[in-house]
């Protein structure tokens, strides 16, 4: 990565409303001696961007995700480009393949499959022969799942067989681009399913190992544990292809963990119309309007919400359960998550890998011990012999 361009971190989105809580963890945290700018497309809003963060002297840079020459001289110009536009799907390529073509690391936090499968058949070649890292999903989707699964997988013996569950709790109030973005997966199951058959046809596998990740099934395990079919157990699966230290079988099956059988009744009915609605145009406009795109909880809301997701690992005749927690999933520990992956990218020792790569296979311990530090908690709750 050239040490001579002059910004360590340009951040893509700032007037939005998760771009916005980026900018502001950036400027509690990232300290003077990072060199960090915000780009977008109306310099009025970024300078109001800037002095709501009290910086008021922060680089502005124009960038257009419509333009891709713009977004061309704002790669060029940095060493990591940290994105919050979505739909990423609608929104997100130009970006990415600037970042593959400068050789600039690159991180995002879409939940999208179909653009991740997208991008790695577009882009994923070009970023290897630059040295670009581009990693997807450095949100609430997927960091705290592909980031504990690895720190379970690390404290189960190495070279045998692993299976993994996880099981998600979560509190906290939808975003205006969260929906939006949620309404388009569920309205392109068919690109997306041709999108990740694509993906397969060429993307080259381990030889010797394999890994899977689905969603699980309904089960009762103390509380009621339902399928959730997510983006997470795809990026934890791709992680385990990516690094030998998962073993040469490793399964993982994600859920959603509630309490009472209602709650899971009304999650599964709730799940099912929203998916139904989102395939009618007339009825997906309407509910995208339920949340003006921008908007989102007030930080009283967001300080109500939390997160914790606990994994089951059993391998080698040992158990080990974890957890990973943390505050409001969707927003504030979202653009903590963004940020600190854009800061590690910058600064911290890597691995040399290049082209599309998940959290684990990309940052790994680097982003664990500074989440950790940021009030993200992973830890042991029970390891025993199975």
């Amino acid at each position: 990565m050239p040490e001579d361009r002059p910004y360590d971190i340009v951040l893509l989105g700032a007037t939005g409303f998760t771009g916005g809580l980026t900018a502001e963890y950036l400027a509690r945290h990232a300290g003077p001696g990072v060199r960090w700018a915000v780009a977008g497309r109306n310099r009025a809003k970024l300078e109001a961007v800037t002095e709501r963060v009290g910086l008021p002297g922060l680089p502005l840079l124009h960038a257009d995700v419509t333009d891709p020459a713009s977004l061309a001289d704002v790669a060029r110009q940095a060493r990591v480009v940290a994105t919050t536009v979505g739909p990423y799907t609608l929104h997100g390529e130009h970006v990415v393949a600037a970042c593959a073509e400068a050789g600039t690391h690159y991180a995002d936090i879409t939940g999208e499959p179909e653009f991740i499968d997208l991008m790695y058949l577009r882009h994923h070649d070009r970023a290897v022969r630059t040295g670009a890292k581009l990693v997807h999903a450095c949100g609430f989707d997927s960091v705290p799942h592909d980031l504990g699964a690895y720190f379970t997988v690390k404290r189960l013996p190495e070279g045998v067989p692993i299976e993994m569950d996880g099981f998600v709790r979560a509190g906290g109030r939808p975003s205006g681009g969260t929906l939006a973005s949620a309404l388009l997966v569920l309205s392109r199951a068919r690109r997306t399913a041709e999108a990740a058959l694509a993906r397969r046809r060429i993307e080259e596998r381990p030889v010797g190992r394999r890994a899977r990740g689905r969603a699980g099934t309904p089960r009762y395990v103390g509380g009621w544990a339902l399928p959730l079919p997510t983006l997470d157990p795809q990026v934890i699966a791709r992680s385990a292809r990516a690094l030998e230290r998962y073993g040469p079988d490793f399964t993982y099956r994600h859920h959603v963990a509630v309490r009472r059988l209602p709650t899971a009744l009304g999650l599964a009915a709730g799940a099912g119309a929203l998916a139904a609605l989102a395939q009618v145009p007339p009825a997906r406009s309407w509910l995208a309007g339920r949340i003006a795109a921008g908007d989102g909880p007030t930080p009283e809301q967001r300080a109500k919400g939390w997160f914790k997701v606990t994994f089951l690992g059993r391998g080698g005749g040992e158990r080990v359960v974890t957890e990973v927690a943390g505050g409001d999933p969707g927003y504030e520990e979202t653009a903590k998550m963004l940020a600190e992956s854009a800061l590690c990218l910058a600064f911290d020792d890597l691995p040399e890998a290049a082209g599309q790569l998940t959290p684990a296979a990309a940052m790994g311990d680097a982003l664990t011990d500074r989440l950790r530090r940021a009030g993200v908690t992973f830890r042991v709750l029970s390891d025993s012999r199975a």
